[in-house]
């Protein structure tokens, strides 16, 4: 199974990542990948950008020869009602949002569900990211169903599968995911979270995970698919 695409990537901007957006271009390009996501912590995650940096994505090219790139953001859920840190007036003009519960923006409940369940309302919120995180407990079959109902996509976190990872723990929150979602037919989607560009389209740990899971459920197999998927005003 091959992977073309990598929705989940951290440049210098968000403060606590690596590389730069020309690195992380140079590397899918190595890597013959056929898409990326440049998707920066947005304003409320300590040391990342402010709301201009995301306002001005616009001005950046979106083809380099056979690559195609992506500007979004990775926006923090601030409060229990699935509140964002960025506005809608920014959101809207993206190419791809993810929300994730992050506990230096937000610490999270003994039960996260409904919160979760607010997010997907957000016609703006393409991906829940790391949903695997052992620390963000949720009623998974509820929320995938939601998921299903809203549009929304899960994500399968390489980087949370990661021993290093303060998210690591979750695998088999990660399986029940997996498999909650191969029964009602919604896809996942396979982030790399990379924070450094060598890490680009790094989905090891995930496809150990996904071997069971059909093709056409894991959105990375096909630009076509992906894109089919992940629109705007999705809802």
């Amino acid at each position: 199974m091959k992977f073309l695409l990598d929705t989940h990537c951290h440049t210098i901007s968000s403060g606590h990542a690596y590389s730069t957006i020309s690195e992380y271009i140079k590397e899918a390009q190595k890597k013959n990948l056929s898409l990326i996501a440049i998707t920066d912590h947005a304003p409320k995650m300590p040391g990342s950008c402010g709301e201009f940096y995301f306002g001005n994505l616009k001005i950046l090219p979106h083809k380099f020869n056979d690559l195609e790139v992506w500007y979004g953001s990775e926006l923090n859920i601030i409060d229990y009602d699935g509140n964002l840190d960025l506005p809608e007036s920014i959101i809207k003009d993206l190419d791809i949002v993810i929300a994730s519960f992050h506990p230096p923006c937000l610490e999270p409940l003994t039960d996260n569900t409904e919160t979760i369940m607010k997010v997907m309302s957000n016609p703006y919120v393409d991906v829940i990211g790391h949903p695997g995180d052992p620390r963000i407990l949720f009623d998974i079959p509820k929320v995938v169903a939601f998921a299903k109902e809203t549009g929304t996509i899960l994500e399968i976190n390489n980087s949370s599968l990661n021993p290093n990872s303060t998210r690591f723990g979750g695998i088999e929150i990660i399986k029940k995911i997996i498999n909650e979602c191969k029964k009602i037919s919604w896809p996942v989607i396979v982030g790399s979270d990379a924070h450094f560009h060598l890490n680009v389209a790094n989905f090891d740990l995930a496809k150990e995970l996904l071997e069971d899971m059909p093709e056409e459920l894991i959105l990375n197999t096909s630009v076509d698919l992906f894109k089919k998927f992940i629109r705007k005003n999705k809802k």
